[in-house]
């Protein structure tokens, strides 16, 4: 899927871009997740939800930028796996954000 050297950097770019908005987030939206949702760890239910809003958000920014349809073939094992080449940055900017 994402022979194009081009498309593949510029998802990374994405996904880094992304991964930098996460404090922010994280400040505004989940004031306090242990009550909330119950959770006992906060950062293992922020790194399922950002992985998840991050592999939604490159799915549109890659179907957009290579102007494919719904339709066509995308595989979202792909993307998740660019994802978790980020995932020390994630846990750590989740885990900042946390502390």
């Amino acid at each position: 899927m994402l022979q194009d050297s081009t498309i593949r950097k510029s998802l990374d770019q994405y996904i880094q871009r992304r991964i930098q908005e996460i404090p922010t987030e994280i400040k505004q939206t989940f004031p306090s997740i242990k009550q909330i949702w119950k959770c006992k760890t906060e950062e293992d239910f922020l790194y399922g939800y950002y992985v998840g809003k991050i592999e939604e958000g490159a799915l549109h920014y890659l179907l957009k930028a290579t102007r494919a349809s719904a339709g066509g073939y995308v595989d979202t094992f792909e993307i998740r796996g660019i994802i978790e080449t980020h995932k020390k940055a994630l846990q750590d900017v989740i885990r900042t954000s946390i502390n």
